[in-house]
């Protein structure tokens, strides 16, 4: 099947233009008449003539006087040509609106370079194919490769719509475990932009030109050398937390890329210090999510404990304190 190629076709929509939207572009009020489909979906859907007004070709662009006939016959087309792989999902909770799933550390979200397949996108197009009618497979927010935690993924275009409008109004509540280089005293907060580092592009940075970016967080546990935070994102930018808190000078334990060179607390015991050693991406688990359900308007919420790997890294750290 070729790209953009025909997959599917769904009911035939008609609906009246408000009397109190005269004088709005036929565009807006789509958006607002069939809010299960993006603006820019039903722009080209109006391009291609799947839209009719008062049963004729019409524009985007142009006005409305109120009480017009609308007519929408919409078309999913494939949006990912991946490939669907077989893969072992730690699904928390699915419905025919969306899924949570709890991603381990080391696996990519999507395909790119370097990484072909065997991605999570892979794996959620083997579990449920419909989800090649969905952008991105229905992926809405991100966690890095070696983070690892829980990720919503919707299941349909309604859904993903009303995700990602979630998501830019902040309502989307993210919660992290992390553990950082360094004893905090206590909790704060880092407000500061986030953006591509200028020189090396593999990094982002606290930087002016960058997008705002809102970190909280407060102290769980104290240890002689590092301390166990939980993080809120009030914003979702690439490595926020990574880089705000290597931002503060207490960078997360393990961070190949913001962490610097590896510092063994001064007096740990053989076993902490291997420990530390062998522990090789960023302590971050995105430990609990919340949100709002795309369809029935119901707050749910979920958490994952953290994975193996930090909790046995936790315990050396405690260990370490009582001797």
């Amino acid at each position: 099947m070729s790209d953009g190629e025909l997959i599917d076709k769904v009911p035939h929509r008609v609906t009246v233009i408000p009397e109190e939207r005269a004088g709005s572009r036929l565009d807006q009020v789509l958006a607002e008449q069939f809010p299960e489909f993006s603006r820019s979906r039903l722009q080209h859907w109006i391009k291609q003539g799947l839209v009719e007004l008062d049963g004729r070709p019409c524009k985007a662009k142009e006005k409305v006087r109120g009480g017009e006939a609308v007519s929408l016959r919409p078309l999913l087309q494939e949006e990912v040509d991946d490939l669907a792989q077989e893969m072992v999902l730690d699904l928390i909770y699915e419905d025919d609106a969306l899924l949570v799933v709890n991603k381990p550390a080391g696996l990519v979200m999507h395909p790119a370079a370097g990484n072909p397949d065997g991605t999570l996108l892979n794996g959620l197009l083997s579990h449920h194919p419909p989800l090649k009618q969905v952008p991105r497979a229905g992926i809405v927010h991100r966690l890095d490769k070696e983070t690892s935690g829980l990720l919503v993924v919707a299941k349909t275009l309604q859904s993903q719509h009303r995700l990602v409008q979630q998501l830019q109004a902040r309502s989307v509540k993210r919660e992290y475990l992390a553990i950082v280089q360094g004893q905090m005293i206590a909790g704060g907060t880092v407000d500061e932009p986030v953006g591509r580092h200028p020189v090396n592009r593999l990094r982002m940075a606290v930087i002016d030109t960058g997008k705002r970016a809102i970190t909280h967080y407060r102290v769980v546990q104290r240890f002689r050398a590092h301390t166990l935070l939980r993080v809120n994102l009030e914003t979702g930018r690439t490595h926020q937390i990574r880089v705000h808190m290597s931002h503060i000078r207490h960078p997360l334990l393990g961070d190949p890329l913001y962490g610097g060179r590896l510092k063994l607390p001064s007096g740990a015991n053989e076993e902490l210090q291997q420990a530390l050693k062998v522990f090789r991406r960023q302590a971050l688990h995105a430990t609990r999510l919340e949100l709002t359900h795309p369809e029935t308007g119901e707050t749910l919420t979920w958490e994952a404990q953290m994975p193996s790997d930090m909790q046995q890294l936790l315990e050396r750290l405690e260990k370490d304190v009582e001797q």
